[in-house]
């Protein structure tokens, strides 16, 4: 049973705004360049490997680009999932300085989300015991824990306020983004670094595999012939204040209808409270949405479900792609890199990311409107919804919009 949350408890008290954010993934290692692959004429391929699955080449969202140096770092801050973090920090460099100069320190938080922290490591040193009987001397137990990301960053900026990590599977990013909007709205913070990060490894590749839910070609989400996920990397990060911008985060809902600890409700009932909650947060008629984006796995009860819910909340006309066929999964970070590809999409003129599929349609699941490569609104976007649904129903859908459409 899913509870309704009553919206006027939610509804941002004044307007938070959502700055350009940084990024780095598959489709590219900064946020420009991720904005020319997301609305470029043709997909941008994953990559093949079994570093992670040994002996079966997986396409997986790797980032491939040369990530920050960590040796300055404490041992137990020096893993590929902080180096992620770095890497997006360092790309809004001045906007988290300027923060500094007008805010205390004690009044700026960090809200990350994860799910991998840094488990690599860990696995690495596990492999390394199993072959020596020795633990490798740069491994530190604190690598691996949740907290870590967000410890990391407050001590790598020397920000003394809030610093928390939350980890609700594939929903962890974008509820990142909403703790942080309800820390400045509670008058604690001022100013809040916010967003997700997740590392590739073997246990998410090993664990999906178990459930049957990897595909071994590229994943095809909504069609007939979708047979699972392919797993990715990522970090992004906004900064959230209510310093005036050009992107607000205008609506959220959250549900938990805790059906199964792994597969979604079959009739969406926690994705339906979610997404009209958010609706109504941001004060919102279906109609009004220009485009969402899907949380889109391509696993056979994940896409019946959502296309069920959206159809049952907006219909089949609004404008719809997964872009996880881009990006691949980026469980923890998705959240909140998909939070960021809609800020981009807010910020076209009418360009939209494209559904990358066979376009097969499946007749069983409900009718949504899937973007094509010749799809173009006639105007630019005024609001965008991102959908991000987690094991055990842990489902929440977010609101962008443009700062113009807010205050009119």
């Amino acid at each position: 049973m899913t509870k309704t949350i009553d919206p006027k408890t939610i509804a941002p008290k004044t307007p938070v705004y959502l700055h350009k954010p940084a990024m780095i993934c598959a489709l590219g290692n900064t946020t420009d360049a991720i904005a020319k692959s997301l609305f470029a004429d043709e997909a941008k391929a994953l990559t093949s490997t079994d570093c992670y699955t040994p002996g079966r080449p997986l396409p997986v969202g790797a980032v491939n680009a040369d990530l920050p140096n960590m040796d300055a770092a404490a041992p137990e801050h020096q893993t590929r999932n902080n180096q992620l973090l770095l890497a997006a920090a360092n790309q809004i460099e001045t906007q988290i300085n300027e923060l500094k100069q007008h805010f205390a320190h004690n009044r700026i938080g960090i809200v990350l989300g994860t799910s991998t922290s840094g488990i690599a490591e860990a696995e690495a040193a596990i492999a390394e015991y199993a072959n020596s009987q020795t633990m490798p001397t740069n491994f530190r137990y604190e690598q691996q824990e949740i907290g870590a990301p967000a410890q990391f960053l407050a001590k790598h900026l020397q920000l003394s306020g809030p610093a928390t990590t939350i980890s609700t599977a594939c929903s962890s990013g974008a509820k990142a983004l909403v703790s942080a909007q309800r820390l400045i709205n509670a008058g604690i913070c001022d100013a809040v670094i916010c967003g997700g990060v997740d590392s590739l490894c073997k246990l998410t590749l090993n664990g999906f595999s178990a459930l049957a839910s990897i595909s071994e070609t590229t994943c095809n989400p909504f069609s007939l012939n979708r047979d699972g996920i392919n797993i990715g990397e990522a970090a992004c990060l906004f900064v959230l204040s209510s310093s005036p911008s050009g992107v607000v985060l205008s609506g959220n809902g959250e549900s938990s209808d805790a059906h199964h600890i792994s597969a979604p409700h079959p009739q969406g009932i926690g994705a339906i409270t979610a997404m009209q909650t958010a609706l109504k947060s941001a004060n919102l008629q279906p109609e009004q949405i220009d485009y969402i984006n899907l949380h889109g796995t391509a696993t056979p009860k994940n896409d019946a479900m959502e296309s069920l819910a959206v159809n049952t909340v907006f219909g089949s006309e609004v404008n719809c792609s997964s872009t996880k066929p881009v990006t691949g999964h980026t469980l923890g970070a998705a959240g909140a890199l998909e939070a960021g590809l809609c800020w981009l999409t807010l910020n076209q003129n009418g360009q939209l990311p494209i559904q990358w599929w066979d376009a097969v349609t499946d007749p069983d699941i409900s009718s949504i409107k899937l973007v094509t490569p010749t799809t173009q609104l006639s105007h630019k976007p005024k609001h965008v919804l991102s959908n991000s649904f987690a094991f055990g129903g842990n489902n929440i859908s977010i609101i962008l919009s443009a700062a113009t459409e807010v205050e009119a």
